[in-house]
């Protein structure tokens, strides 16, 4: 009876030494220096914004050791503040009544229907509106919106400032901030799913509803919540167009104070360093930069929500 035995072979020879790291894997001499740059460019906004935090403390202290917070917060009365920001919130709806639709209207066309040359002149020319200055806007709705189109064109009766001259020309200036981005986001949808669409028998405006508009969902709600903040930080607009009275109002025909034109009437000089309307200033400040911060919140927020990766 034959046995069989298992042998094995020899060892194999001990091969070389590990081969070092690769020269990408080493840290570049550079990296610090990049790395140092970027974690002071952060440190520095977050310092900038507790410093501009701690510069109106100080006044609203002051303001509110002589003006009671319901007093603040009041519908009537000279240090009421609800009225400056029922004049903002109306006229930042108008504008997004209008930035909205005109501005996703664009980024749709420009992203899903331009041809490559019509998007190379067309974008360029829809963000030069971005570069007019804003006191440019306040004359435009104050010498054209109202007596032109409002009055003569739409026969609406409006008095020479109103809401809805300013609403309409804010909008008009955060288009280019909402069709920009929005552009940028519907682009960045893979092209395998209008592909994958258009084979399932949709046509192009299915396709772009349904598919590519829910996909780049993330993107165009970061680019409308950036358009609002800046229309509720705007100032020359509202302050030239809007009004300069407090006035709690539904009606957008109306003449209304938003808080930036408020603080815009209130720092040219007429009202003493120290005194109650002065650090009244502060305290709209305050109260509109808590506003702006809760309106980031949100926008990270739905960002993170609806966020794909592809």
């Amino acid at each position: 009876m034959s046995t069989s035995s298992t042998t094995t072979g020899p060892s194999a020879p001990a091969g070389p030494s590990a081969a070092p790291p690769s020269l990408a894997a080493r840290p570049r001499p550079g990296e610090a220096v990049i790395k140092v740059l970027l974690a002071g460019s952060a440190l520095a906004s977050v310092a900038i914004t507790f410093g501009i935090i701690g510069a109106l403390l100080e006044p609203v202290t002051h303001f509110f050791g002589q003006v009671s917070v319901g007093e603040f917060f009041g519908t009537h009365g000279k240090y009421a503040v609800l009225p400056l920001v029922g004049g903002t919130l109306m006229t930042t709806l108008i504008a997004l009544l209008v930035a909205v639709p005109v501005g996703l209207g664009a980024a749709m066309y420009l992203s899903e229907y331009a041809s490559r040359r019509s998007r190379k002149v067309l974008k360029p020319v829809l963000e030069l509106l971005a570069g007019v200055p804003s006191v440019v806007y306040g004359f435009f709705a104050l010498f054209f919106v109202t007596p032109t189109l409002l009055q003569g064109f739409l026969g609406i009766n409006v008095g020479f400032t109103n809401a809805l001259a300013a609403g309409l020309v804010l909008g008009i200036m955060i288009v280019p901030t909402v069709a920009s981005l929005s552009e940028d986001a519907l682009s960045a949808v893979p092209q395998a799913m209008r592909q994958g669409s258009l084979a399932l028998g949709a046509n192009r405006m299915q396709t772009t509803l349904r598919v590519v508009l829910p996909a780049a969902l993330s993107g165009v709600a970061a680019a409308v919540v950036l358009g609002l903040s800046r229309a509720v930080g705007e100032t020359m607009i509202v302050a030239l167009a809007a009004g300069a009275r407090k006035n709690l109002s539904f009606d957008p025909r109306d003449p209304m104070q938003t808080m930036t034109g408020f603080m815009a009437q209130t720092a040219q000089g007429e009202n003493p360093v120290g005194s109650v309307d002065y650090n009244m200033l502060f305290a709209v400040g305050l109260l509109l930069f808590v506003i702006t911060l809760v309106i980031n919140i949100i926008s990270i927020t739905l960002v993170r929500r609806f966020r794909q990766a592809y």
